[in-house]
């Protein structure tokens, strides 16, 4: 059966399964990836929390809070379960704050300034595909709608609060929504953006971050990470091609507010790599490190998350740990 005869959240669901293939606190460590005799750019890998998979708590996007309390992003699908957005507190207390429909996929998620929490979600249900809201004193509501075939997976807020972007990983466009009035609009639709339907994972679109004047995606079946500046009036600048050596790329992010330097999680090859400005890349994490189907990176301080699915057999899903070695990083080679 080709992807294309299959209903749009079947095809996600495949997609994520085939690119997998090619919840309680703990401190398990892990080995980090080095080469011999060289300082690893990652160590001190723990495992933060385990989740169960089996209950559809198979991690897909973080957002760390600025209290230090993370927001998850649980697909539900990858077990045939409704998918849930969880907070945990510093302390480990996991708190549910939105339980999607059975057959709905919660994707990527972001932060307001004011503490409203935003997470897209992919449905059949055509009243519920879109961008979706919380807000502080308030319930889950659906802030935009987005097409009965669109497919919302990363997200980001803008620095001035009034804008969210959101990548579509089957239409080649990021859509833009005001955070007021939550009218969805074409940003940019390009083929740089779109899915290679002959690829293994059929997505386009995937992670996206809004960092330093511009907003960057990735596509993970080009393999490429891709930055677009945002122009004085709002409006996508030419796109650039970081890199196109990332293989499975998932989600991502920027080793702090300055710096260029990405940590991306490479799905399919169970690995963590670091891009730096020029394009060149580094493995710093892989399977040896206790990486299970990473889907996204966050950076706080001196930490590095990592949140792994567990899509394949014993399905480890969790969230993961590393601190940085600053001094390791700067050394190129």
């Amino acid at each position: 059966m080709t992807h294309g005869s299959l209903p749009l959240i079947n095809r996600f669901r495949l997609a994520v399964a085939t690119a997998a293939t090619a919840a309680a606190f703990a401190s398990t460590p892990y080995a980090s990836a080095a080469p011999t005799g060289a300082q690893p750019v990652l160590n001190q890998v723990k495992t933060e929390a385990a989740f169960d998979f089996a209950a559809g708590d198979a991690p897909e996007n973080i957002t760390v809070n600025p209290d230090s309390s993370m927001t998850i992003s649980m697909l539900g699908s990858s077990a045939a379960m409704p998918p849930k957005l969880v907070r945990i507190s510093p302390s480990g207390h996991r708190t549910t704050l939105a339980v999607g429909h059975k057959g709905d996929t919660i994707t990527g998620n972001a932060r307001g300034n004011d503490g409203t929490v935003f997470y897209n979600v992919m449905s059949k249900d055509a009243s519920r595909t879109g961008v979706w809201e919380i807000p502080v004193s308030g319930s889950p509501q659906r802030l935009a709608a987005l097409p009965a075939d669109a497919s919302p997976n990363g997200l980001a807020i803008g620095p001035n609060g009034r804008t969210l972007y959101v990548a579509d990983s089957l239409k080649s466009t990021v859509w833009a929504v005001p955070t007021s009035d939550g009218r969805a609009a074409v940003w940019l639709t390009d083929p740089a953006l779109a899915p290679d339907k002959s690829a293994s994972v059929p997505l386009g679109a995937n992670g996206l971050r809004y960092h330093n004047g511009s907003v960057w995606v990735s596509n993970i079946s080009h393999n490429t990470l891709l930055r677009i500046p945002v122009t004085q009036s709002g409006a996508p600048g030419r796109i650039h091609t970081v890199t196109s050596h990332l293989t499975g790329v998932d989600d991502f992010s920027f080793l702090d507010e300055r710096s260029d330097v990405v940590f991306a999680a490479e799905n399919e090859r169970n690995e963590i790599v670091m891009v730096y400005p020029d394009g060149t890349t580094k493995t710093v994490l892989t399977a040896s490190s206790g990486l299970a189907s990473p889907t996204s990176t966050a950076v706080r301080g001196r930490r590095l998350y990592i949140t792994n699915a567990g899509l394949n057999e014993p399905h480890d899903a969790k969230l993961q740990s590393a601190t940085i070695n600053r001094t390791a990083l700067l050394n190129h080679s």
